[in-house]
């Protein structure tokens, strides 16, 4: 089983004039979310082995903020590809980027973020489903489990959604879910 985790950057800053979009920070708002995303991950075994962060900075500001909750060996990977496809989706990196990797974490933007979800989600709670395809706000992660061995080999429709979690809606979280109207599925952890 493969597991794919989609995370939306933190909450930019829009104030800073003439500062390209690719430069824009982080502003308060998501320099406190993003570790409080990374805390829900570690509560909840989220602990990826490979990264795919786009070299924006705001996405690369967001994974700094994560890193110091996560476990284990991460290969961590930086591409101006995520940033360059923000408006399509990221399926295509996903299955080459991801092979040799069991739990993957892609760091991007939307709306590419929400549309690789949507595609990919076939399976599991629909009100999670619902719940992404409304909106996907900023520092939002999705967990979408495959039953394959092979990036290479997923497809549109072949996940099944596990969690949707919402920053502002972490705090008191005991699910993994962080949506006021579903609960995660139950389902297991990938195998070690």
């Amino acid at each position: 089983m493969l597991r794919l985790l989609l995370l939306r950057h933190a909450k930019s800053d829009w104030g800073q004039a003439g500062l390209s979009d690719f430069q824009r920070p982080l502003n308060d708002r998501g320099r406190q979310a993003a570790p409080e995303v990374g805390a829900h991950m570690a509560r909840h075994g989220l602990n990826p082995d490979r990264i795919l962060c786009s070299s924006a900075q705001r996405t690369r500001e967001t994974l700094a903020l994560l890193l110091p909750s996560l476990q284990g060996e991460i290969d961590i990977r930086l591409t101006r590809k995520l940033y360059d496809e923000s408006e399509f989706d990221y399926l295509e990196t996903i299955r080459t980027a991801g092979e040799g990797s069991r739990t993957l974490l892609v760091v991007g933007h939307n709306p590419a973020t929400q549309e690789t979800a949507l595609d990919l989600i076939g399976g599991g709670n629909p009100a999670l489903k619902t719940a992404i395809s409304e909106k996907y706000p900023t520092a939002a992660l999705t967990v979408i489990d495959f039953d394959t061995k092979r990036w290479s080999a997923i497809e549109p429709g072949a996940g099944r959604v596990v969690a949707f979690c919402l920053p502002r809606l972490l705090a008191g979280a005991t699910t993994l879910s962080a949506v006021p109207t579903a609960a995660n599925d139950g389902a297991p952890k990938p195998e070690a």
